[in-house]
């Protein structure tokens, strides 16, 4: 795909993954549309954007992804100015860690509601968009606890889990119809989110998480703009998230081992 003068539609595009993305694309020429919560982190964003390329078009609208009318009437707002969207990335996301029993069903609920329903209003809003034009590509943000479950991570996991068999679903449903569906599978990424959810990890969680690779949000993006570029529907960034996309039911009992051996070492260790 040639993203020079395209509109890459992002909810979620002002911090972390997202944002990276924008800037990414708007290196290439696209005009883009952000769609987020906070103001005041979508001014910097679409300031930092701007500052990438002059000449791109750069709109930043403020909703909720998680409030249908509010998401809707956005995507309605960017359309109007932007034109249709060519490309629509869903990188809004939430996560609190913590045990099962102290997280209150709130949190469930909330997280389910921004992380899956979020993606799939703005799904539901753009792709008719895109199927009047026959052509486009969606890339949906899962997550390697989309792939496995994890310790701690009891309200967020199933919400990825939930795009996982979104996209699988879609997928066939759109062969044929010249419109692209990615669903990316990132390893923990130096975000906002990522520092957020480390306030409220359990120990044990802390421990399963601490060898995995860091990356940054730059290099993530480099890695889903190849993978919209060569129309792939699976993008695994790293050796690790390569493999648990490929091997995830085969490697899942002796993943289950691992986890289960450091929870019993972390909490011996606390006792």
């Amino acid at each position: 795909m040639d993203f020079y003068q395209r509109h890459v539609m992002i909810t979620g595009g002002s911090s972390g993954i997202g944002k990276a993305t924008a800037c990414l694309l708007a290196s290439h020429g696209a005009n883009i549309s952000l769609i987020a919560r906070t103001p005041s982190q979508l001014e910097i964003a679409a300031q930092d954007i701007k500052a990438v390329q002059s000449g791109q078009q750069v709109l930043a609208l403020e909703a909720d992804v998680a409030d249908r009318e509010a998401l809707n009437q956005a995507i309605y707002t960017a359309t109007a100015q932007l034109g249709p969207p060519d490309i629509l990335m869903t990188a809004a996301g939430m996560a609190r860690p913590g045990y099962f029993q102290d997280v209150p069903l709130e949190v469930f609920e909330q997280t389910m509601a921004v992380n899956y329903f979020g993606t799939l209003y703005a799904v539901k809003a753009v792709l008719p968009l895109m199927e009047e034009r026959h052509r486009g590509h969606i890339v949906l943000i899962s997550s390697g606890a989309g792939l496995v479950g994890l310790f701690g991570y009891t309200p967020y996991s199933p919400s990825k889990f939930a795009l996982r068999g979104l996209a699988e679903s879609l997928r066939g449903e759109l062969k044929g119809t010249g419109i692209g569906l990615s669903i990316v599978y990132p390893p923990d990424t130096d975000t906002p989110q990522l520092e957020a959810e480390n306030k409220t990890k359990p120990p044990e969680t802390k421990n399963i998480t601490a060898s995995a690779e860091m990356w940054q949000p730059e290099d993530v993006a480099q890695k889903i703009v190849q993978g919209v570029k060569n129309n792939q529907f699976v993008v695994a960034p790293g050796l690790e998230m390569g493999l648990l996309a490929k091997l995830h039911s085969v490697l899942a009992p002796g993943l289950n081992w691992y986890f289960d051996r450091i929870v019993t070492q972390t909490r011996s260790q606390s006792s």
